[in-house]
């Protein structure tokens, strides 16, 4: 083999260099998941330097048993790194977390709003804060355990859904700009169960091989949204009204919190005609309006924040024709979405979903369903 052929060889993050030479910073929440990125990247000769954020105090209530980095997790993340003999540290972003996503998901939540601060924590704090400060210890990129994958395309990186539809995260990361895709790598995207990365953990002999998955937001217990709210916000369940669409009562409420568009349980307004569902919430009146199905019916939705992982410029002299996700557990379906400016569109769905809802994120991806070209923010929805 030649100088030059050996000079050009990439290893598997992508770099032309050895593995020993080439320095990566694990994002580690002490799951499984990130365990193994970490203990497969040191098993192939890399200098792994593992970071773990710790982003709110675990020692108050609201903090549970398997929520993303409290104490437990913080625990476990140190033991995979004594194991595996690479350094670890812990990171207190406690501030950070607080300022950029709690605060924000309660005041959009009092707003109305059904936000997702999974994807602000990914957009404001691990792959903003958390990569610079990877940066800033040499490293030559930064690896997570999201089901997500990149791949090189011929003018930048690009971001893919995960092989296992089942695992894949991409609805939580269309925020990524293009930047962090370069910096950034995700050793899992490729697997095809969970029961593989399970099975990664138990040939590294990690301990956590068969720590339970995280089920809700990390900061909301059992996921009891009204009960976070009234703590980050004492005061904020205000009774009111439940009214049809006429504005006539149907029947009394003990806070706005307590509802989310498109909810039809635990109303307490039964002996209707028909099932009754939230099509509407105003915190200023204190209503909560509610409707027949075909209310929630939506097509057209405005966003904002738009991030584009297009490879030509997003701007308003071209339509797009694409697949959207307007929540994590649909598959993506048809849209067109119309630009308006670089950060701003308007998007027609082909046939219409329900219960869409102002803080929700819109997807997109390319019509074969696998690139992710970004998303925005749903700032209004309506039929």
């Amino acid at each position: 083999m030649s100088l030059a052929m050996t000079e050009t060889k990439l290893n598997s993050l992508g770099f032309a260099k050895s593995p020993a030479e080439t320095r990566v910073v694990v994002a580690m929440s002490g799951g499984v998941d990130s365990s193994v990125v970490a203990a497969e990247l040191a098993s192939q000769g890399y200098d792994v330097v593992g970071v773990t954020l710790q982003l709110y105090d675990h020692g108050a209530a609201l903090a549970k048993k398997g929520a993303c980095c409290a104490g437990t997790d913080i625990h476990d993340a140190r033991r995979v790194a004594e194991k595996l003999g690479f350094p670890h540290y812990v990171l207190d972003y406690e501030n950070t977390f607080k300022d950029a996503v709690i605060d924000e998901f309660a005041d959009s939540y009092l707003a109305g709003a059904t936000p997702v601060p999974c994807i602000r924590c990914n957009e404001r704090v691990k792959f903003k804060d958390l990569l610079e400060t990877a940066k800033d210890l040499d490293a030559d990129c930064m690896a997570t355990g999201h089901y997500i994958q990149r791949f090189d395309g011929q003018k930048s990186a690009q971001l893919h859904r995960a092989a296992d539809p089942v695992r894949d995260q991409s609805y939580f990361l269309f925020s990524t700009t293009q930047q962090q895709l370069e910096y950034l790598r995700f050793p899992l995207g490729h697997l095809h169960s969970k029961a593989q990365t399970r099975a990664l953990a138990e040939k590294h002999g990690l301990s956590v091989a068969d720590k339970p998955d995280s089920q809700d937001i990390c900061f909301v217990p059992d996921g009891d949204y009204a009960a976070v709210i009234e703590k980050l916000r004492p005061g904020s369940a205000q009774p009111g009204h439940i009214v049809d669409q006429n504005g006539g009562v149907v029947g009394n409420h003990e806070g706005v919190i307590n509802f989310t568009i498109g909810q039809r349980r635990g109303l307490g307004i039964g002996g209707l005609a028909e099932p009754m569902y939230v099509v509407k919430l105003d915190p200023d009146s204190r209503e909560v309006v509610v409707g027949p199905k075909h209310m929630l019916a939506t097509r057209t939705l405005h966003l904002k924040e738009v991030n584009w992982l297009g490879d030509h410029p997003f701007d308003s002299s071209e339509k797009h024709i694409l697949d959207v996700k307007v929540r994590s557990t649909r598959p993506p379906a048809e849209a067109t979405i119309t630009p308006i400016s670089p950060t701003e569109a308007m998007v027609t769905l082909a046939a219409a979903e329900a219960g869409v809802a102002p803080g929700q994120a819109c997807v997109f991806y390319d019509q074969d369903g696998s690139r992710v070209l970004g998303g925005g923010w749903i700032s209004a929805a309506k039929s």
